[in-house]
């Protein structure tokens, strides 16, 4: 991977993101600066809200500008709102790899019965429309519940059903192997099988799966969180802050580029990153985005 200078890049990305999202708190002490605390005096309330200086409200104390309407400090809630979405594609996605593997494996070495039920209830889970259910669920959930794990939860549990239909296949190509063979003979149960002789022949696969699934569900979060059923004020996120630039998007396109533009690199380095994993894993598989190909056919 380290000879694809778009692999390495995506991932310089992504280290600098996670960086910025754990020293959010050392950040806004750096700045002087409370995501929460409102700022009247950097807005002009005569137009509406619309902050005070040139793009978006720049200066020496707020890096970034401020958000209009509110004058609170925009690179703090930025960082702050990284937390937020890291958190919860990455807790979604490990919920969804295993529940996902789980079933998988479950269809594939149970019965005919539970292989036929497992498969039927899978479909029926890739056919049913995330975020339709996703706007449903948070409705009916208590406003106390924690929205990051809510939102981890909604996402994670309603879109496991493609890794379990992955991990159905491959296993039903590994099963009847030597190497499983000569495990089953030696008297090992099912359970021990699936552990020591299936999961380690399954891990390329589903770090491929894993890496593609992040953000997905990071453009889920964010989705929900724009349509206002996601994490709730005052608590920052990025789809948050889309959806209350709505408003905004000709008096300050500031405050709509910077959320919408840390959401697209972020996605598009995860994807990135994601098909080199799978190529690298994989070498019989082409790179659906030719990262690094041309150095590759020179070598």
């Amino acid at each position: 991977m380290r000879r694809r200078p778009a692999a390495v890049a995506a991932a310089g990305v992504l280290a600098l993101l996670v960086l910025l999202a754990l020293t959010a708190p050392l950040l806004a002490q750096l700045t002087g600066q409370d995501p929460n605390a409102y700022h009247d005096d950097l807005v002009d309330s005569a137009r509406g809200g619309v902050p005070i200086g040139s793009f978006g409200g720049i200066s020496a104390d707020h890096w970034l500008g401020v958000e209009p309407g509110t004058g609170r400090d925009l690179f703090t809630r930025l960082v702050y709102g990284a937390r937020i979405s890291l958190l919860v594609a990455l807790g979604a996605t490990a919920v969804q790899i295993f529940v996902g593997v789980s079933a998988g494996l479950a269809a594939a070495l149970g019965n005919r019965f539970v292989g036929q039920l497992i498969g039927r209830f899978t479909d029926v889970m890739i056919a049913l429309p995330m975020l339709v259910l996703g706007i449903a669920l948070t409705a009916v959930v208590p406003p106390d519940f924690p929205r990051p794990l809510l939102l981890i939860l909604i996402i994670g549990l309603l879109d496991w059903g493609g890794t379990a239909r992955m991990v159905r296949a491959q296993t039903l190509a590994l099963r009847d192997l030597d190497f499983v063979d000569a495990a089953r003979l030696s008297g090992n149960g099912t359970l021990r099988i699936a552990r020591r002789e299936l999961l380690p022949s399954l891990a390329a696969p589903v770090i491929t799966l894993a890496a593609v699934k992040v953000p997905t569900a990071m453009v889920a979060e964010a989705s929900l969180s724009f349509l206002g059923v996601g994490v709730k004020p005052p608590t920052p996120s990025w789809g948050q802050m889309l959806s209350s630039a709505q408003t905004w998007f000709r008096a300050d396109p500031t405050y709509v580029l910077l959320p919408a533009g840390l959401l697209f690199v972020t996605v598009l380095a995860f994807t990135v990153l994601g098909d080199a994993v799978r190529t690298a894993l994989d070498p019989r598989e082409g790179s659906r985005l030719r990262v690094g190909t041309r150095r590759e056919r020179k070598g």
